[in-house]
């Protein structure tokens, strides 16, 4: 078997971290890794397989010899090096939002268009966490009956932005049990026992940039370009796993019984949805692992040609580190 040079740009975060940890449980296969950051990390080290692996500062000639290249760094860092991870002749599967409406990167969902590889230019892009877990759990029922439009609303973990949100949470029920005041530092507002319906800058007639991603990027990942989606996001006092509640609009009535059939065998998608039994999918039964659940499916009361359903998915997994360690299979397959 060949191995692959991997390095990991942006190794000392979350999806990072976590996508070093997929790498090995997934065994793919690495014949040396290079986890890249900043300055003031290089020199420490990171656990791969039980062994230490110093990390190294991120500058163009440490993309010298790479095979692939794992982004899990923020827009300004995945900008200011794709061109020199292209030139060494690495594949850069990068997960900020810096390339995903690029018309010249694919974005991809290895279970929805893995097809898409092959037209990459040195850069893949990896969708948003929200966008990746519902079009997981929606792609199936798009083969029944295009969908025409979709009303989604997120909620979503606090580990969804960053490893300071669970600590922030943390720290604000301590505080708040203690009869003290804490003053948010990586949310707008308290998060513990609120909701924040906002997620991201206003970008579009009062929507915010997170909330445009699921139209944007749903079009291009399932090649739907006509595919209109109003979407609210909202952070919730979850530690980790997003969910999504979703109404679908297809040209042509889809039974709840077709759903559940279709999504039984669809990949990635696992069908929990017993409401007599109360199971349906949970942020604590989805965490950690990488498929997304689905369930409350029933018709849409306002559209005769409508389906409403909830899923639910790991934000840190499969809305990120093993999407792209997915996409890298495509590449070495």
């Amino acid at each position: 078997m060949k191995l692959y040079t991997v390095a990991v740009l942006g190794a000392t975060g979350a999806v990072g971290q976590e996508m070093m940890k997929i790498l090995a449980e997934r065994n793919f296969p690495v014949g040396k890794l290079i986890p890249l950051a900043s300055a003031r990390s290089a020199g420490k080290t990171v656990k791969f397989k039980g062994e230490d692996v110093t990390i190294q500062e991120a500058c163009d000639e440490a993309f010298q010899g790479v095979d692939i290249v794992l982004g899990a760094a923020e827009n300004d860092i995945a900008q200011k090096f794709a061109p020199a991870i292209v030139k060494a002749g690495a594949t850069f599967v990068d997960n900020s939002s810096a390339f995903r409406l690029d018309p010249n990167v694919p974005l991809i969902v290895p279970e929805i268009n893995p097809e898409d590889v092959s037209w990459h230019k040195g850069i893949i892009a990896n969708p948003n966490c929200s966008t990746i877990i519902t079009v997981t759990a929606v792609n199936a029922l798009n083969q029944l009956s295009p969908i025409k439009a979709m009303t989604a609303s997120t909620y979503q973990a606090v580990s969804g932005a960053g490893a300071g949100g669970p600590i922030e949470l943390q720290n604000e029920v301590e505080a708040l049990r203690e009869g003290k005041t804490y003053e948010p530092k990586v949310f707008s507002h308290q998060i513990a026992y609120n909701l924040i319906p906002q997620i991201g800058g206003e970008q579009f007639e009062g929507y915010t940039s997170e909330e445009m991603k699921m139209q944007n990027e749903g079009r291009k990942i399932m090649h739907l370009p006509e595919l209109k989606v109003s979407c609210t996001c909202v952070r919730v006092p979850v530690v980790r796993s997003h969910s999504i509640s979703v109404s679908l609009h297809f040209d042509n009535k889809i039974t709840v019984a077709e759903a559940r059939e279709v999504l039984r065998r669809a990949p990635g998608v696992k069908l929990v949805d017993d409401l007599a039994n109360k199971q349906y999918p949970m942020p604590l039964d989805t965490s950690d692992q990488d498929i997304v659940f689905v369930g409350r499916i029933r018709p849409d009361l306002t559209d005769d040609n409508g389906l409403c359903l909830w899923c639910c998915g790991d934000q840190v997994r499969k809305g990120a580190a093993t999407n792209a360690i997915q996409i890298a299979e495509l590449l070495v397959k």
